[in-house]
C-alpha cells in the first residue's frame, strides 16, 4: 500500500475489517474494475471530509465518471 497521502485515507487493515464486509462481491461476467475498491473508497472518504465536489478531487484519486445533467 503506498504511504498515506491524506488524513482521510484507511489502511488496507481498517478496510479489510470495516468496509469490505460491505462491499458487493464481484461477479465473475463483469471485466475487472479500472479503480481498485480502496481507491473508490478513500476517493469517498475525502469527499466526505473536506466537502469538495467529486469534480475537483485531486488528480491521483479515481476521476469523475459521469455527468450530472
Amino acid at each position: 500500500m503506498p504511504p498515506e497521502r491524506y488524513p482521510s485515507n484507511v489502511t488496507d487493515a481498517q478496510r479489510g475489517e470495516l468496509i469490505e464486509p460491505l462491499l458487493p462481491e464481484p461477479e465473475r461476467r463483469r471485466p475487472s474494475r479500472k479503480h481498485p475498491h480502496g481507491e473508490i473508497v478513500n476517493a469517498i472518504l475525502y469527499v466526505v471530509r473536506s466537502g469538495c465536489p467529486w469534480r475537483y478531487l485531486p488528480t491521483d484519486l479515481p476521476p469523475f465518471m459521469g455527468s450530472l445533467r
